[in-house]
């Protein structure tokens, strides 16, 4: 298998850092999706209102309770989906298809009831989208038992939410959010054994509460109804699946070809979609 790749990249990079053709096909892939958020313009489109008028569409009141929603809904899936198998479904059900019915019920089942109904739903659609995200872990050759994937698994939750002024996390770009997690629990075998730690859960929530914001707010146009409801759920979950997916590609490759030379390709590529 060629250890070069064609285009501009393969003129960016030593030929010794560069992937092979397939890895550096699908890194590109990974990077697309880690470097480019697309969940705030899916939901504008569901709701039918741009992105800077959906942020200001959450009641006050709700607002005042995202924060401690956010957190009570990691900690309640961390409970439900640490330990289990992700990819074991009902009727031997194909493990995307399962997880988008359910997310979809959810969903509708919120947008039925509105803005308290949703907010009531949350810590259950973050338990699928954790247990989505660990099939994607598992899918990639890691073991979402071992609590250093499943803190990884965790991560995707702050991974795939933009930063705030108030995020520890507040470096922009992959790298940077994956090093400063990293920091933050630097001993991920034993110190989830009993638990989330803290100051990790707060970094991941602090992220993830923008990303559930911006969920609310959707569901916060009037008449959004059971079917919009449904919609919002499901790239709600496609988001957070795509992320996983990157995240962990990126890691089995780090496994395959090393993490310098994975971090490099990845500069690359991410250096060249942006010129």
């Amino acid at each position: 298998m060629s250890t070069t790749s064609s285009g501009s990249t393969g003129s960016t990079l030593p030929a010794l850092l560069t992937l092979p053709e397939d890895a550096q096909t699908e890194l590109a892939k990974a990077v697309a999706t880690l470097e480019g958020p697309s969940f705030a313009a899916r939901l504008a489109a569901i709701a039918g209102t741009p992105i800077e008028a959906l942020k200001d569409r959450l009641p006050e009141s709700i607002r005042d309770q995202v924060d401690s929603a956010v957190r009570r809904a990691l900690e309640k899936a961390w409970s439900a989906a640490v330990g289990t198998e992700p990819r074991r479904t009902p009727f031997g059900m194909d493990v995307a298809w399962f997880h988008r019915g359910v997310a979809m019920a959810s969903g509708a089942a919120g947008g039925a009831l509105g803005l308290l109904g949703t907010m009531a739903e949350l810590p259950f659609s973050t338990t699928i989208l954790l247990r989505q995200i660990a099939a994607e872990a598992a899918a990639a050759g890691e073991d979402p038992k071992s609590a250093s994937t499943a803190a990884e698994c965790m991560a995707v939750f702050a991974l795939g939410s933009p930063t705030t002024e108030e995020d520890d996390v507040a470096e922009t770009g992959y790298f940077a959010a994956r090093i400063a997690l990293a920091q933050m629990l630097p001993n991920a075998a034993s110190s989830l054994v009993s638990g989330l730690v803290p100051g990790f859960l707060g970094a991941i929530a602090a992220r993830f509460t923008g990303t559930v914001g911006l969920k609310l707010s959707a569901q916060a146009v009037p008449v959004i109804g059971a079917a919009a409801g449904a919609a919002i759920n499901l790239a709600f979950l496609e988001h957070f699946r795509g992320v996983a997916h990157a995240h962990f590609t990126v890691r089995k490759f780090e496994r395959t070809y090393g993490a310098d030379r994975v971090r490099a390709a990845y500069d690359a590529l991410r250096d060249g979609s942006t010129r």
